[in-house]
């Protein structure tokens, strides 16, 4: 029997109840790590638990908001103690909301610099005693936004471009101790976090047909595509790759408007 990838490794997986988050827990079970699940809501973190079971690993359910401390130590503290320690962080939680600089209140901009850089920033700085200890590495899931500028959600755009410059600097710093740091850049990927940002069933069924326009190869993608790039960065075959943020957009941040 061929032995999997991951099959002695831990991954601590966060927004892992849905969407690109899932995707990527059912993608480490499937290569034989064990996985801790995180994230908000218990019966969809229950379910994500079964199906990662079901497959033969391993799996640690654990309810946290990430943006609280004390839950983001806890969570973390709970992993360490149940399965010893850390390989592979993958920071798949995330939140988008609507607003221009006109518009954006300071409330919206928080919560945005909160879930999507100060929460990660947390979680990364306190998984790094096993991270070092175990060489291991990190996986941040950012956006082609990122990358590139795009009008009415300034604030996501700012967050995930710290986000990608938070990778490029911790890749820089954790080099020397064996530990590195990347990025995956997507495009629109069928998930729950536009709807949850506000959107409505009708308007997001129009953004998803109105992306098929403005990504090159003509369509959105799919949850499963973006943990296939974020396996292939957390596993040995990318162990000379360090301070990347790949894009993986459908040719979206090759764009100009038109």
């Amino acid at each position: 029997m061929t032995k999997k990838q991951f099959e002695t490794k831990v991954a601590f997986i966060t927004g892992a109840t849905s969407g690109i988050g899932k995707a990527c827990a059912l993608a480490f079970a499937r290569e034989g790590a064990k996985v801790v699940c995180v994230g908000r809501d218990p019966e969809a973190l229950k379910k994500t638990a079964d199906e990662l079971n079901a497959l033969g690993t391993e799996a640690l359910p654990l309810r946290a908001d990430l943006s609280v401390e004390a839950e983001a130590e806890a969570a973390l503290s709970q992993a360490l103690t149940s399965f010893g320690g850390i390989d592979i962080l993958v920071n798949a939680a995330g939140h988008i909301s609507n607003g221009t600089i006109e518009s954006t209140t300071l409330k919206a901009w928080d919560d945005m610099m909160n879930v999507n850089v100060r929460a990660i920033f947390n979680l990364m700085q306190k998984a790094l005693p096993s991270l070092i200890e175990r060489k291991g590495n990190v996986v941040n899931v950012s956006s082609v936004t990122g990358l590139r500028s795009f009008p009415g959600v300034l604030a996501y755009c700012v967050s995930k471009a710290a986000l990608d410059q938070l990778t490029r600097c911790s890749a820089l710093e954790l080099a020397t101790k064996g530990v590195r740091v990347n990025a995956v850049n997507p495009g629109v990927v069928v998930t729950e976090i536009h709807k949850r940002g506000g959107m409505n069933q009708e308007a997001y069924t129009a953004f998803l047909e109105h992306s098929k326009q403005t990504h090159p190869l003509g369509r959105v993608g799919r949850p499963e595509e973006i943990a296939d790039l974020v396996l292939f960065l957390a596993s040995e075959r990318a162990s000379w790759i360090t301070g990347a943020t790949y894009s993986i957009d459908g040719g979206r941040a090759q764009t100009c408007a038109r």
